[in-house]
């Protein structure tokens, strides 16, 4: 105990000692450290490399020097130099630092400092000649230790840098990647004791990337946003189990890039994949001290850097490469790639993380701090700490990575988690945010597809409906909405005919189009479609945490059998919710989001939570496939999607009128009750699960590139979620003389449902719980 003895432990003003190298008990640094030779003071600190013995075996590359270099651009850059060799500048912003080192590692993990003594403009910078791609390296930062006022500078903790293009390596757990002593008798003052041992060995490191790519070869498939079909999927549970991709490209981006692959999502025909996380990440302490690891990703650590776990071809840059292969295998093939990025948190975490990046580069000049409680984290994210994009220098580390994203990796969109916690300004919510300001007004990034998740945990972070113009949102409200009618918990139908018609009550303020609704049943974070069917309550036992996990809210019914049952009458209900759901959601105007394996009946066992399931409860089953079963559900979902595709009244640009585009003509949407009556004030406010909606094709206000009014066949969607089955009076004139079914949920088999004709006026069965799509026809129809 006597290295950690201090007068008033954890008092503001008063701080314990440090524990570290030299200390009793303290791990020495491992491998030894060399100095570079004829460098004295490191700026103001006064702190001086010590030399060591060096290894005999040296790599004949490193420089012996650091010349001056350039402030910008940010981040290691393989340029050349100044006498025309090759070589790297680094350019690391560390506004408070005192002194920062620069770190190289050969191939056996030794390490060679190189102080950076250029600042401009809080810059740390220097040319390095002779450092070449594929170069490991980090950094120390040297300055106050002084946690009660946000001050974290521990040079002991090897930095990863903020630009890191690509990373090596991944985050092990021990004690020495914390700044603070983790073993302080006083746990409640434990994070403002430092920690002085060595975390070298047990952190990634940065590589140095070659990146010179003009992308002239690539073509983007640039779909409008009506037109676009999201497909949510993770880059490692949908190629995994994948047939016909090679075992060692399997889990990665070459195995997402494989003919296999595009092939499944071009038979579906989605437009565009939207990826979870691909910027490095870790996997944080408690799930390692389960055996688990962080599955979904959204724990970044570097904003530049495609993940290196999802990297085939290897880990000193080659995981650029193989990224933007991918990105051009799926451009070919007509699909754009959408990036779920994760700027409102680190994984640095709370004040008792590990110190990985920006905590030891600037912690107060990144985070958002408490403002009478500086040692503390605001945590708008529920991961313990919050990007303060109110900074310049934060706010330029955003968005020169989505740049980044854009113009040199190929992407051609984001969907940004938490959303909310960016727009925060300084505290509370607003439109007017910086980030929000920089993007809109920015020439590249305003030119790309941008989805928000609109909320966060804080006060005031549920903003659906909110964001300004160029910005799409997930509609959790469509997803609920969906959800209770088809499982029979609506009062009546008034919010169902505002989701089904592109939520203008939400989106039709500043301008906005239908298409700022991204309609999803399901996402990532839930129950699987299949699930959402058979599950009550969530079963997250394998999480490890006693089943607290995961939210409690899911708007599911089971159908009356809770998870898996041999009962034929139970099974044949959920298949026909699954396809009630599907089609509600591909027949709605917005923009259609699926989730990976959806559309085969993917099963997570109930758990709603798999963000730690790295394995077969979390990769999409391709067996699934096999089964009559749910091969009719893909074979329904691609056929959706393909009317959907092929009928611009279904996925309209402009929100409805409810009113003739031309004089004398038909209102552009109408609703009706199985009366056959258009519905009135009093049907809408009245207890009822049936709705008729009319789309009409001849009174649309589209036109096409060049001008012309654009024109389309006429709908009826009946959606009926009552267990019993009705008669519903199809509409007569002047919406139509008769209707042809083009759908019936009700049938397991579809092809038997195209055909039928029922003339105007009579009164059509509609099975319980089940859907029917009937087009408007000309002329009259013998009864059907």
């Amino acid at each position: 105990m006597a290295a950690w003895q201090d007068a008033e432990p954890g008092a503001p003003g008063r701080h314990p000692e440090p524990v570290g190298a030299g200390e009793a008990g303290a791990e020495q640094p491992d491998p030894p450290l060399r100095s570079d030779p004829g460098r004295g003071p490191l700026g103001r600190s006064g702190l001086r490399l010590v030399p060591v013995q060096a290894r005999t075996t040296e790599r004949a590359t490193l420089p012996g020097e650091v010349w001056p270099g350039s402030w910008q651009p940010l981040g290691a850059r393989f340029h050349i130099g100044p006498d025309g060799r090759p070589g790297t500048n680094f350019a690391l912003w560390a506004a408070g630092a005192e002194a920062v080192e620069l770190c190289l590692f050969d191939d056996d993990g030794q390490e060679t400092r190189y102080p950076l003594a250029e600042q401009d403009f809080q810059t740390w910078h220097g040319h390095l000649p002779g450092v070449l791609p594929g170069q490991r390296y980090g950094y120390r930062v040297h300055g106050r230790w002084d946690p009660w006022t946000g001050a974290r500078w521990n040079p002991a903790k090897l930095l990863l840098d903020p630009y890191a293009r690509a990373v090596d390596g991944t985050f092990t757990l021990h004690d020495a990647v914390y700044g603070h002593v983790r073993g302080w008798p006083e746990q409640d003052v434990a994070d403002t004791v430092r920690d002085n041992r060595d975390s070298a060995r047990y952190v990634p490191k940065a590589v140095v990337v070659h990146d010179e790519d003009d992308w002239s070869d690539d073509r983007r498939p640039k779909t409008p946003w009506a037109d676009t079909v999201l497909y949510e999927l993770h880059v490692k549970g949908f190629t995994q189990r994948l047939p016909g991709v090679p075992e060692r490209l399997r889990g990665s981006y070459a195995g997402l890039a494989h003919p296999a692959a595009i092939r499944h999502l071009t038979r579906l025909g989605v437009t565009a994949v939207e990826l979870l996380p691909v910027h490095q990440f870790a996997d944080e302490e408690h799930l390692q001290r389960r055996g688990l690891r962080n599955y979904w990703g959204y724990n970044s650590i570097a904003f530049f850097a495609p993940h290196g776990g999802y990297s085939a071809s290897g880990t000193r840059g080659q995981q650029v490469t193989e990224f933007k292969q991918m990105v051009r295998a799926l451009h070919a093939a007509g699909i754009e790639v959408i990036l779920d990025v994760v700027y409102n948190h680190t994984a640095e975490g709370g004040e008792g993380g590990p110190t990985l990046s920006l905590r030891g580069i600037d912690n107060a000049g990144y985070y958002r701090l408490q403002p009478h409680n500086r040692r503390a984290y605001a945590d708008y994210s529920g991961c313990g700490n919050t990007l303060d994009t109110t900074q310049p220098q934060v706010l330029r580390l955003v968005t020169d990575s989505l740049r980044y994203w854009v113009n040199e990796m190929g992407v051609d969109g984001f969907r940004f988690d938490l959303a909310a916690a960016l727009a925060r300004s300084p505290f509370e919510v607003s439109m007017l945010a910086p980030f929000l300001s920089a993007v809109s007004q920015d020439p590249v990034l305003s030119r790309v597809k941008l989805i928000a998740e609109p909320w966060d945990i804080g006060l005031g972070g549920y903003q659906v409906g909110n964001f300004p113009p160029l910005w799409t949102e997930w509609n959790d409200r469509y997803r609920d909405t969906v959800r209770d009618f088809w499982r029979g918990a609506m009062p009546d139908v008034r919010e169902l005919g505002d989701r089904l018609a592109g939520s203008s009550d939400l989106y039709r303020r500043g301008g906005r189009r239908p298409y700022a609704s991204v309609n999803f049943v399901t996402a990532h974070d839930g129950f699987t479609l299949r699930d959402l069917v058979s599950y009550n309550g969530k079963h997250n036992e394998a999480n490890g945490e006693d089943n607290r996990d995961g939210s409690n809210d899911n708007h599911a019914w089971n159908c009356g059998a809770e998870g898996e049952t041999d009962s034929a009458a139970v099974n044949a209900l959920r298949r026909r919710q699954l396809r009630n759901l599907a089609a509600t959601l591909l027949l709605s105007t917005g923009v259609p989001m699926l989730v990976a394996g959806d559309e085969l009946g993917r099963t997570q066992g109930g758990n709603n939570n798999g963000y730690c399931q790295d394995n077969p409860a979390g990769w999409v089953d391709w067996s699934l496939l096999d089964e009559p079963h749910w091969r009719s559900l893909f074979e329904l979902t691609a056929r959706l999607i393909r009317l959907r595709r092929e009928h611009p009244v279904l996925r309209q640009r402009a929100f409805f009128n409810g009113r003739p585009v031309h004089p004398g003509g038909l209102r552009d949407l109408a609703w009706f009750s199985a009366r056959g009556h258009e519905m009135t004030e009093a049907d809408w406010y009245a207890p009822g699960a049936t709705l008729g909606m009319f789309l009409s094709g001849k009174e649309m206000s589209e036109r096409d590139p060049m001008g012309r009014e654009l024109s389309d066949d006429s709908f009826l969607l009946i959606l009926h979620a009552h267990h019993r089955a009705i008669r519903f009076t199809l509409p007569g004139a002047p919406w139509a003389d008769s209707y042809e079914t083009v759908l019936d949920t009700a049938l397991e088999d579809q092809a038997a449902a195209p055909g039928g004709r029922h003339p105007a006026g009579a009164a059509v069965a509609v099975p319980g719980r089940s859907l029917l799509l009937l087009r408007a026809c000309a002329g009259t129809a013998a009864p059907g």
